[in-house]
Formats: C-alpha cells, sequence, structure tokens
C-alpha cells in the first residue's frame, strides 16, 4: 500500500509539473503573439495623430476591458494632461 501511493505521488507530482511547463509554455506564447501584434499596430501611428494613439491605447470601450488590466488611473492621468499641457 505505501509503495504503491507513493508511486502514484511520484506520478502525479510529473504530471502536475509538465502541466504547469506547458501552461507557462502556452502563456509565453501568446505573450510574443499579443506583443507582435501590438508592434504590428504601433508601427502603423504617423505623428500629428498622437492624441488618437493614446485614445487607442487606453481602449475605452468597456465591453473589451473586462479582461484586461486595470489601466483608468494611466488614462485619466493622460487625459488630465490632453486637457491642460505641461508648458516647456
Amino acid at each position: 500500500l505505501d509503495a504503491n501511493s507513493q508511486k502514484q505521488e511520484a506520478e502525479w507530482k510529473e504530471k502536475a509539473i509538465k502541466e504547469l511547463e506547458d501552461e507557462q509554455l502556452q502563456k509565453t506564447k501568446a505573450n510574443r503573439a499579443a506583443e507582435e501584434a501590438f508592434v504590428n499596430d504601433i508601427d502603423q501611428f504617423f505623428p500629428g495623430t498622437e492624441w488618437e494613439n493614446v485614445a487607442w491605447l487606453c481602449n475605452f470601450n468597456p465591453k473589451s476591458r473586462k479582461q484586461a488590466k486595470d489601466i483608468s488611473q494611466r488614462c485619466s492621468v493622460l487625459i488630465s494632461l490632453k486637457q491642460a499641457p505641461l508648458v516647456h
């Protein structure tokens, strides 16, 4: 009984380690794909359209932001800078 349970526990540990490694690999691939898409979108920006780019990056559509990180504070700072720009 002890030998069987130890063997089973070792198998579970190996399986868990493999699952964690696979999950990490999938996340890495997804991050790379998202980064490539972001870089491709950034390349399309033109000088003089900075605030349109800021609005695009802030993504003000609440439906698509549900699973994204909360960047509302950063977006509010950018909007306040647009309304009252810093003087050089």
